[in-house]
């Protein structure tokens, strides 16, 4: 929604050169929403989820972050400021996201490499046993 925001202050000010870039990050956002919400990520398993997740977080902070300091203090009109401002504020959420994110990634990276410690695996090993221990 915030990418969504500023895209339009973008629209609205002479800086609409910079209009692509919430444009594209709100459209890439929308995509992995739904990617998640039909849980495509346990269909396509070749895909890291958590390391795209990661890396848009990381890639929109940054640009959001420059976009924002060139909307800030080269344009003076009211709706490239307000674009600027929540340029921060994305800024902000994506690197709070990036931490949440990059939390998220280290523990898919750890499971990968569990070999037998995996769940899955654990799981499938104990509905393969045939004793009645329960």
């Amino acid at each position: 929604v915030l990418s969504f925001i500023i895209f339009i202050c973008y629209i609205a000010s002479p800086a609409v050169a910079f209009m692509m870039a919430p444009l594209l990050e709100f459209l890439l956002a929308l995509f992995l929403f739904f990617a998640y919400a039909f849980k495509l990520n346990e269909k396509f398993k070749g895909l890291y989820w958590p390391l795209t997740d990661f890396l848009r977080c990381v890639t929109a902070a940054i640009i959001y972050f420059a976009i924002s300091i060139a909307a800030v203090s080269k344009y003076n009109d009211g709706s490239a400021k307000a674009a600027g401002v929540f340029g921060f504020i994305a800024t902000i959420v994506y690197a709070i996201d990036f931490y949440i994110t990059f939390n998220d990634l280290v523990t898919f990276l750890k499971q990968g490499q569990g070999g037998s410690d995996s769940p899955e695996r654990r799981k499938s090993e104990d509905e393969d046993s045939d004793s009645d221990s329960d």
